[in-house]
């Protein structure tokens, strides 16, 4: 089940928060196809005005900051590395349409794969 958690400001992302859910589900099923639709889960924090900063100063343009969970196999198989790179153009692309043309050079996509046996859901840990 691929999960992705975007961190942005706040003034960013409010108002626009069914648009870029949309459009990072579209992101994820272009790469994997209809059937991960419902197993995608999005998770949007807004960050307030004056909470993140870069080089130690406060900044409120910041682009997004997505992590994107899945499990190891699904980029460690053969074609991994195309996988990985689809996923973060594709990701991109959805912020880029959403929040706007100049946040592309700043996301960044931080892609984390977990090792089999090492989550679970409902406490249990699938096989």
């Amino acid at each position: 089940m691929p999960h992705l958690t975007a961190r942005l400001p706040e003034s960013k992302l409010s108002g626009r928060e069914p648009e870029l859910i949309a459009a990072l589900t579209e992101a994820v099923v272009q790469v994997y196809g209809e059937w991960a639709r419902d197993l995608v889960v999005v998770h949007l924090d807004g960050v307030p005005r004056g909470r993140w900063a870069v080089g130690g100063k406060v900044v409120d343009d910041a682009a997004a900051a997505i992590t994107f969970g899945i499990r190891e196999a699904a980029l460690t198989r053969p074609g991994g590395k195309e996988i990985a790179a689809r996923l973060v153009a594709g990701l991109t692309d959805a912020v880029a349409d959403v929040l706007g043309a100049e946040t592309r050079a700043g996301t960044s996509i931080d892609l984390v794969a977990m090792p089999e046996g090492r989550s679970g859901l409902g406490g249990i840990i699938p096989e």
